[in-house]
Parts: structure tokens; sequence; C-alpha cells
């Protein structure tokens, strides 16, 4: 039996179709004028105890309301969920002493209160037996150096070291399964790696089954060996991560600031481009900051050098900065067919 079933699940809210201005806010009142808004749409899957899943896609694709109904947070439309046998919304007590939450922007630590304090008030609530929650805490201590930082108020901690402590409050009662949403976003690369030894040690010695949901593609390489991605509330992709690192490991995004550009500039940019390289080698141009735009190709067809250096020979370039594919890229390139 899995540790999580899913099963065509279905969460749909009633969202008010609001109006402009103060008259229409007062209107709004006493409006019945809603539509229905399809956040998650007949999803199914399946995860065993002991994976790490990556569960991926663009804003607003409907990850974390899913990871809301597995958690029992939210109630779905239709449909069936059982996390460890149980139906979590039916069950949240009892869930909580088999689960662990990490929301990136959101603690479970207590803001003025010691770092060590607000893991030994976690202790009294998941009742954690004196001597695991020592052992946890060494393990903590020896993986990330958390010692350091138990005397210190949760308010003065930045926000790389309020991370660690959180993911690791999530793991203090030795749960079945932790759902990390968006675990490192803002953080600097040295954290990052921190993190990831942290989740990665963690799932390794306690056969911690993850679930993680993330923008950064690095997290989810050094993670998971499988992902699934979702967009409008609809599954694209369920399989192993080596087929889209095989796709889109190669691709890379080179932002390049030119001075004195304009439209023309745009323009003439993705015509020489196109010239050059040819329409057939996976080269898209898009101007996707005010100072900036972005060249993506595949490195396997396009060596980044060559691309460099058309650009700096035709245009004056101010600045490059050179990025890993978009999440947003790599949804668009599955719904052009790039996965099969």
């Amino acid at each position: 039996m899995s540790l999580i079933h899913i099963e065509n699940l279905n969460k749909h809210f009633k969202v008010l179709n609001r109006r402009e201005g103060l008259s229409g806010a007062f209107r709004d009142l006493f409006s019945g004028d809603y539509k229905t808004v399809e956040a998650v749409s007949g999803i199914s899957f399946d995860i065993e105890a002991g994976e790490i899943v990556g569960y991926i896609g663009p804003n607003g694709a409907g990850k974390s309301t899913t990871i809301k109904m597995m958690t029992g947070i939210l109630q779905p439309t239709s449909g069936v969920i059982e996390v460890n046998g149980l139906v979590p919304y039916y069950n949240r007590i009892r869930q909580a002493q088999t689960m662990g939450v990490v929301f990136g922007q959101r603690t479970q630590l207590w803001w003025d209160l010691p770092v060590i304090e607000s893991f030994k008030i976690l202790r009294e609530i998941y009742k954690v037996d004196e001597k695991t929650f020592k052992q946890q805490m060494e393990m903590f201590n020896d993986l990330v150096g958390l010692k350091a930082l138990h005397m210190q108020q949760v308010r003065t901690l930045s926000l790389g070291q309020r991370m660690l402590c959180d993911i690791a409050a999530s793991f203090l009662h030795n749960p079945k399964v932790v759902f990390l949403d968006e675990p490192t976003i803002g953080l600097d690369i040295s954290v990052k790696a921190k993190i990831r030894s942290l989740i990665k040690r963690l799932n390794t010695e306690h056969k911690t089954t993850i679930i993680l949901t993330t923008h950064d593609l690095g997290d989810v390489e050094a993670l998971c060996t499988r992902i699934i991605i979702i967009d409008k509330g609809k599954i694209l992709y369920d399989g192993d991560i080596k087929k889209v690192n095989a796709l889109f490991g190669a691709y890379r995004t080179l932002k390049v600031q030119i001075d004195n550009f304009n439209e023309s500039t745009l323009q003439t940019l993705q015509e020489k481009i196109v010239n050059h390289f040819g329409v057939d080698k996976n080269l898209t141009v898009a101007q996707t900051e005010e100072f900036w735009t972005d060249i993506t190709f595949d490195q396997a067809l396009t060596p980044l050098s060559d691309v460099l250096n058309f650009v700096m020979k035709n245009f004056s370039v101010l600045d490059v900065r050179i990025v890993e594919i978009s999440m947003e890229n790599v949804v668009q390139k599955v719904y052009d067919g790039a996965l099969g």
C-alpha cells in the first residue's frame, strides 16, 4: 500500500467577480456574482515510503493547494486522498503526529523565544521522549552546526538560519512524511547546499518520505529521483527525473544588458540570432526585465561560448548573466511536447 494515495482529486474555489472603485466595493458586499476557479483538477498519483518527490510547476499551478489537502488544511471538492492510510482532513490531529511541514514564507518557531526553547515546546507538543530529542538535536548539530543558534531569538536569525531551524523542527518527531514548500526560496548558494545536505541525510537515515515543491531546479536535481510537473491544476508529467534532465539539463539562459536598448534592438537581435544559428536550434529571445534580454538555448545543440561571442560581436553589451532554465520555460516545453 502506498504511503500517499491520490485519485481524481479536485479542489475548486468560488471567487467573487469584484468591481473597481469604492462604489464597486460597496456593491460587492451584496453581489452574488461568483466564478469557480479550478485550483486542482482531477490529479492522481501514488507515492511510496522513503521517496523524495519533486512536485513542481509555475506560480498558481496548484502545488500549494495540493500540499494543503495532503496535510488536512483544506478539504478537497471531490476525489480520494489518503496519507498513511488516513484521510487527512478527517484525522488532522492523528496525522500531525506523523507529518512535518515547512512553508518557506512562514515559521513554526516562536518569534521572541530562543531557538532551543522552540524546539523544547515542539518536543512537548509531539510527545518526543528525552532520549530521542537529544539524539535528534545532536544529529542536527553534526549536520549543520545548529547548536550555535540555540540561544538566539528566532527574530534575530537570518532567513537561511531560520530555514535550517524550521526544517530541523519539521523532522524533530521522526515523521513518516515531510512536506517542504519552497524551502530554499531567497537563500544564497552556501545555505542552499546545507539545506539540501540536511534533507538528503534525514531521508537516508530515517527513510522519511519527502514531498518537495520548489521553483529551483537545482533543488530538484540534487534531491529527487522522481518529479511530478503540474500546471493549471493538471499533471503534465510524472516520472523519472533522468528523462527531464536529459531534455532540460543542458538548457541555459544568457541574460544580456545591451546599451541603448529599445524595441528595434530586440527585433534586430531576434533576426540576427535566427539568421546565424537557424530556426531549429531551440533558441528563444525575449525581454523579461526592463534592462535585460533573455536568450534561452540548448547547449547540446549550441555551445554557450558561441552564443555569447555572437552577441558580444554584434552588440554593445554592458553586462551578462548565465542562469538555469526557468520553471516557466520547462512547463512551456512540456506543453510543446518535449517529454512526448
